[in-house]
């Protein structure tokens, strides 16, 4: 099973200092958070994609590319690539260049996007977002597997004998998550490619996160990729952590309170209650997290939000020594307690490559 964490790459006010960053520092901030990711024995770091303020990711292959150069192990994806509002052709060749530098580190989540004036922005209508992943994914999978495609779909002009180069390392096309919060059409994408599904559910309760994996699960199985129990499924997550639970709370409300992502809203112990949100001890963050298995079964990668809302780049890289030294052994462990032969490990380029 692999662990990680992503970043939403918010510029937020620090609300007890005031004090906002500058773009420049968020940006160095982000990727201080990966290389301290590999340092704590982590696997995987993914940067979301946004175009508007107050998030700064508008790039993630160039970051990426920049990490890849100052990383050897740590497994380099996206927390969405906005496959709505980004040609496939580019999304075929900005992923294979990256591929190649990282020697195969790299996988990608593909979503919608949640932020509707960007659509417009990039010469799209958000009323034909489900339509758009769908068209749009057809064409990149063919991309990645094809060295000439002939191409027409509504949204985008033909293509004639269309090859994207550099061609996928080795032969073999990045691995795609789809990622979605609340849209059965994606689960349903996921599953009849055979593809991984990830499940950001840091907004939900348990039992909405259920019924997606389980219409995944079982539409894979329907498509014949495998059982449901060897779908591949990944799972968000959101901490905060001191020693003292009673510390974790009292230092974390205030960021809480102003979060570009959900503040304004239900209270912290409220959101706790019902979301995956955990702020307190590492055990506690054991304990919650080993439940997703619950209700979601055996799964794939799970990755944390651990710097939103404006929190020092210090406490965060405390956040991530505390997942590295603490936490994330034991999930590991416990994890593998019982988890059935058949179910498969997390996709890698090398176990790909292999066939395996």
């Amino acid at each position: 099973m692999q662990f990680g964490i992503f970043s939403v790459g918010d510029v937020t006010p620090d609300p007890t200092t005031g004090r906002t960053p500058t773009e420049r520092e968020r940006i160095k901030a982000m990727v201080a958070i990966a290389l301290k990711a590999e340092e704590a024995g982590l696997d995987v770091f993914a940067t979301g994609e946004h175009h508007n303020p107050p998030f700064v990711p508008s790039s993630p292959t160039t970051m990426l590319g920049h990490i890849a150069a100052r990383t050897e192990r740590l497994i380099l994806s996206t927390a969405t690539t906005l496959i709505t509002t980004n040609d496939p052709v580019k999304i075929a060749e900005d992923f294979a260049m990256l591929q190649h530098l990282a020697d195969g580190r790299v996988d990608l989540m593909l979503g919608r996007g949640n932020t509707a004036p960007v659509y417009p922005w990039f010469g799209q209508d958000i009323r034909q977002g489900i339509p758009l992943a769908i068209e749009n994914y057809a064409l990149l999978h063919r991309l990645w597997r094809e060295e000439a495609v002939d191409w027409e779909g509504k949204f985008r002009t033909p293509l004639q004998g269309f090859t994207a180069t550099p061609r996928p390392l080795d032969g073999v096309p990045p691995f795609v998550w789809h990622g979605s919060i609340r849209s059965p059409e994606i689960a349903e994408q996921a599953a009849y490619y055979g593809d991984g599904f990830f499940h950001n559910n840091i907004f939900w309760p348990a039992e909405h996160t259920k019924r997606m994996v389980e219409l995944y699960r079982t539409r894979y199985a329907h498509h014949g990729h495998g059982t449901p129990e060897q779908a591949i499924v990944g799972l968000g997550g959101h901490v905060f952590m001191r020693r003292n639970s009673q510390d974790a709370v009292r230092e974390f409300r205030p960021y809480f309170d102003v979060a570009p992502v959900y503040g304004h809203g239900p209270s912290l112990e409220d959101f706790m209650a019902q979301t995956p949100l955990t702020v307190g001890s590492p055990q506690q963050v054991i304990e919650k997290t080993l439940a997703f298995r619950e209700y979601a079964g055996d799964y794939q990668r799970q990755l944390f939000l651990v710097d939103h809302a404006g929190l020092p780049l210090k406490t965060v890289l405390e956040q991530i020594d505390l997942l590295g030294e603490e936490v994330v052994p034991v999930l590991r462990k416990e994890f593998a307690v019982g988890r059935p032969a058949e179910v498969p490990d997390a996709p890698t380029h090398a176990a790909r490559l292999a066939g395996t």
